[in-house]
């Protein structure tokens, strides 16, 4: 009898153009977005990547971030990865729910590991330098859950529709195994 995969699920917000981010951060002001994330991660062990790490003021414990700096600072709790796939196995260790957090790169990279995506889909554009990745392929992944909700944009003053939606991928890949040394291309 083949045994159940562990449970990785991402989380992300992305506007109607497909921006997620603007300047190390996100293009919208939507408060009630952001404490649906970070409901929806308390507690959990997170990858992330070394540019969103760098943008947040608070990181949890059992944050694993993904870069090849070796210099990079640290907070307390908090290790550094060198591919997505150590990143995600030493999550699974920490016995906690694993939630992948982005940045675009991460996402890319992460995707095929993931049971979930659970995705805000705000219905505005927004001028961003990042978009969401297209290789990520939630079209073809049951929607498992919506709800809709208006809510203030601050910084435009304005109601904004967002569907927070929980995708399922029927087909998660399995972890592969961690060979020694092993490094994976990613931004610093």
């Amino acid at each position: 009898m083949e045994r159940p995969r562990p449970l990785i699920a991402a989380i992300g917000a992305v506007a109607s153009n497909g921006m997620l981010g603007l300047d190390n951060w996100l293009p919208w002001d939507i408060p009630e977005e952001l404490a649906y994330f970070e409901a929806t991660i308390a507690g959990a062990a997170l990858l992330v990547g070394r540019i969103t790490y760098e943008s947040m003021d608070e990181v949890p414990a059992d944050s694993f971030i993904v870069s090849r700096r070796t210099d990079l600072a640290l907070r307390p709790g908090c290790h550094r990865v060198s591919s997505v796939e150590e990143g995600l196995h030493a999550a699974l260790a920490t016995g906690k729910p694993v939630f992948v957090i982005g940045g675009a790169s991460i996402y890319a990279a992460a995707w095929p590991y993931c049971r979930y995506f659970y995705l805000t889909r705000i219905d505005m554009p927004f001028a961003g330098d990042t978009l969401f990745p297209e290789s990520v392929p939630l079209a073809s992944w049951p929607l498992f859950s919506e709800t809709v909700k208006c809510l203030r944009e601050r910084k435009r003053g304005c109601e904004v529709l967002c569907r927070f939606q929980i995708y399922e991928q029927p087909h998660s890949r399995p972890l592969p195994a961690l060979e020694q040394n092993s490094a994976a291309n990613f931004p610093e």
